[in-house]
């Protein structure tokens, strides 16, 4: 018993002579705690993240965390502790903000990429495509010009200001405008 305490009080004083140099600025005496305490960082991450690639990266912003707050701590053999906290939080961060893994498994992503395109929905998209088509040409020339000319040509409200030679409240009134009309010739055309 009186073995094990002694090597104890040789363990602490040891840790504290580490801290305190890594506290002034001794970057070997903060490696050796790095490696003192990589493993069980580690472990600590790697059971909130089930990641070894990610409990990798958090365990190295956990060590760099420490390395800038290690000024901070006021009880050098607290610093399993300490450093326990910060990795417990920066496990619970990185667990929470990262994004859903996506699953690589060739069955699942070829039953993602399909295609939703089908038959109908194309000769349905073509069938109101045409349909636009026809209003359109059902409108007078300036509602069919202002509405080409922002939804077809990709115009601004300034350039078709310029081409219409009209001020801008007056082009969007005219969209407007021709949008209703539009509305009303494409129920016209809908099939009843």
């Amino acid at each position: 018993m009186e073995f094990t305490r002694r090597q104890t009080d040789s363990e602490d004083r040891e840790l504290t002579a580490l801290v305190r140099a890594a506290q002034c600025g001794d970057q070997e005496a903060f490696g050796q705690l790095v490696k003192r305490y990589q493993g069980a960082i580690h472990a600590i991450v790697f059971r909130r993240l089930h990641n070894d690639a990610e409990a990798q990266e958090v365990c190295q912003e956990v060590f760099m965390q420490a390395m800038r707050k290690i000024e901070q701590l006021q009880e050098p053999r607290a610093f399993g502790g300490w450093l326990r906290t910060i990795a417990v939080r920066m496990s619970i961060n990185r667990a929470v903000r990262r994004a859903q893994a996506t699953p690589t498994d060739s069955a699942v992503l070829e039953s993602t990429c399909v295609d939703q395109r089908t038959p109908l929905a194309d000769v349905l998209a073509k069938e109101k495509r045409s349909q636009v088509r026809q209003g359109l040409g059902r409108l007078r020339s300036l509602d069919r010009d202002t509405l080409v000319a922002f939804y077809f040509k990709g115009q601004s409200l300034i350039e078709m200001s310029d081409d219409f030679h009209s001020p801008v409240g007056t082009i969007k009134r005219r969209l407007h405008v021709a949008r209703q009309r539009l509305a009303a010739e494409l129920e016209s055309l809908a099939p009843a």
